[in-house]
């Protein structure tokens, strides 16, 4: 278990917002990760086109890496140098492919990914990893992302969670 560098300098935050397009679910990630850093550990949660590609791009262009981010559905992650110098890389690591029967990633699968010893760089944003994930750091972000039935308005809500 990685501990969380600085402290608890931003960890008390939490949220929620409605996001009634992907610009809008992009601009939240922007403001998540004002508060992010080499360290952190954000976990996303939420059905299938609920937005998490969407609001990793935008942690992505809040952090100023480089290269398109896209989902890392087929090759499990994707990796994205830092933008300059002092400032994070991102990991993206969809963890969907990694699950057994049940549907849960199996704790074997992710640490073949050794992302505990990218942490120390980088941002590391897992879809898909509740319930697995968690164990990388003493703490983390959760963000938790739903979409209406009826539109396409998403609703995310966050918190930082100790474990």
């Amino acid at each position: 278990m990685t501990e969380h560098p600085g402290g608890s300098r931003n960890t008390e935050r939490s949220g929620r917002r409605e996001l009634p397009d992907t610009a809008d679910t992009e601009a939240l990630g922007r403001e998540l990760a004002a508060d992010l850093r080499a360290g952190d550990l954000v976990i996303l949660d939420g059905p299938l086109g609920a937005g998490k590609t969407a609001l990793t791009r935008g942690i992505g262009a809040g952090l100023g890496v480089t290269g398109r981010v896209s989902s890392p559905t087929f090759i499990i992650a994707r990796q994205h140098a830092p933008g300059g110098d002092g400032r994070p890389g991102l990991i993206h690591v969809d963890a969907y492919r990694l699950a057994d029967a049940n549907g849960a990633a199996t704790l074997d699968d992710l640490d073949a990914l050794d992302l505990d010893t990218d942490l120390a760089d980088s941002v590391v944003v897992v879809e898909w990893g509740e319930g697995v994930a968690e164990r990388l750091t003493d703490r983390h972000l959760l963000v938790r992302l739903r979409r209406d039935d009826e539109s396409d308005t998403r609703h995310a809500v966050w918190e930082w969670v100790s474990t």
